[in-house]
């Protein structure tokens, strides 16, 4: 039966009597209390008549009105909120006012999944020290693929991709993350020599190490994804930096020479090809110049034979002055009169020489009278000029 059938009582107990004021109830049960505890009551009390268990009730309602009222949340938006029920897996909510049923049934974990967190491999970060890094050689010294010993320090930036793998699947997904980073890292530095870790290679190592731990962080299902692997610092150990630097400084030294060498040989390898190509261009010139010239000899020879086989006499004679032409073009020339006993004679040769000689020197003389009266020249109107 409905509460206001034919008694007409209302849910507070009484008939058509209206609920107290809360005021009033808080203060009514705060006297009862007090006398309860004082051994005595309060005027107020003996005055209202209320019983104790109706104060109780109105409490409880005050009370259960709070506690629901406690689960009510915000999540802010680089947030998601993970709701528990007695300890597992209700729900994920994203930003925005929710509502879950308060502690001790349903409890909230906020998890912030924009924050980049990172992981310090082969060093700390030491703010009381003057060092950006404080070196941790239990992480950082490791051996190389062509037996050497070298200190990597390297930065893994991560974040939460997934909230309930990174809640359940693993107890703490961070130290996972330190560990398989440290894993990879020395897989792969092992794989490279030295100098390729110090070198052109530090890209393409940070690369495989993202890779590789990102796989095993996907295996083991840590709900964290890597953003960055940035190689902060490799080096040799500090016992042998010393000699290290000298073993770089002879590489060098063996860099430049390989250079320089290479450099003569790009200068004198096409200067020698040149000059080999020359030569046997010449040789070539000059058999072809030979083999012509011995052909029309023989050609020559024959013609001259033929000739000679019509006419020899006719021959002969154009042969012996043609020879004698050829002999006298090459020899000096002396004209002596049969006619005079002394030995006088003219050297026609000599006299030619020397009659071309001073035509040289009279033509030098005059271009300088010229050269000389030309400077004069330019004296003169140079300063005129300046006067």
């Amino acid at each position: 039966m409905a509460w206001n059938d034919n008694d007409n009582k209302t849910p507070w107990g009484g008939n058509n009597q209206t609920p107290p004021e809360l005021e009033e109830v808080i203060k009514e049960f705060k006297n009862k209390f007090d006398g309860f505890f004082n051994g005595k009551k309060s005027s107020a009390t003996n005055s209202s008549k209320m019983p104790l268990s109706g104060g109780f009730k109105y409490i409880l309602i005050l009370v259960l009105l709070v506690w629901l009222l406690s689960g009510i949340y915000i999540i802010d938006p680089a947030e998601k909120g993970v709701v528990l029920r007695f300890g597992a897996f209700q729900e994920e909510t994203s930003q925005g006012p929710h509502w879950h049923i308060p502690y001790p049934i349903e409890t909230l974990n906020r998890i912030n999944v924009e924050q980049i967190r990172t992981a310090e491999i082969g060093y700390r970060n030491v703010a009381s020290s003057n060092r950006r890094f404080g070196n941790v050689s239990s992480e950082s010294l490791m051996l190389t693929k062509d037996e050497n010993m070298i200190e990597a320090k390297f930065a893994v930036q991560y974040k939460i991709d997934n909230v309930q793998d990174y809640l359940f699947n693993v107890v703490n997904p961070d130290t996972t993350l330190r560990h398989v980073s440290e894993s990879a890292i020395r897989q792969v530095v092992g794989q490279n020599t030295m100098d390729y870790i110090l070198t052109e290679g530090r890209v393409n190592i940070a690369d495989d190490i993202k890779e590789k731990s990102q796989n095993l962080l996907n295996k083991y299902k840590t709900g964290l994804l890597i953003t960055t692997v940035n190689m902060q610092d490799a080096q040799p150990p500090e016992q042998v930096q010393s000699s290290f630097s000298d073993a770089v400084k002879a590489r060098e030294d063996k860099q430049r020479l390989i250079n320089e060498a290479q450099t003569y040989a790009n200068d004198i390898l096409p200067k020698s090809r040149g000059k080999a190509a020359r030569m046997l261009e010449e040789s070539k010139a000059y058999k072809s110049k030979v083999v012509s010239k011995s052909e029309g000899e023989a050609s020559r020879f024959k013609q001259i034979l033929t000739e000679y086989e019509k006419a020899p006499k006719v021959t002969k004679e154009r042969l012996y002055r043609e020879t004698m032409e050829g002999v006298f073009a090459s020899t000096s020339k002396v004209v002596v009169d049969s006619k005079v006993n002394s030995m006088m004679y003219l050297p026609i040769d000599k006299l030619i020489n020397a009659r071309q000689a001073n035509t040289k020197v009279i033509i030098q003389e005059s271009s300088t009278q010229q050269n000389n009266q030309g400077g004069n020249v330019r004296d003169i109107f140079r300063n005129r000029g300046g006067r």
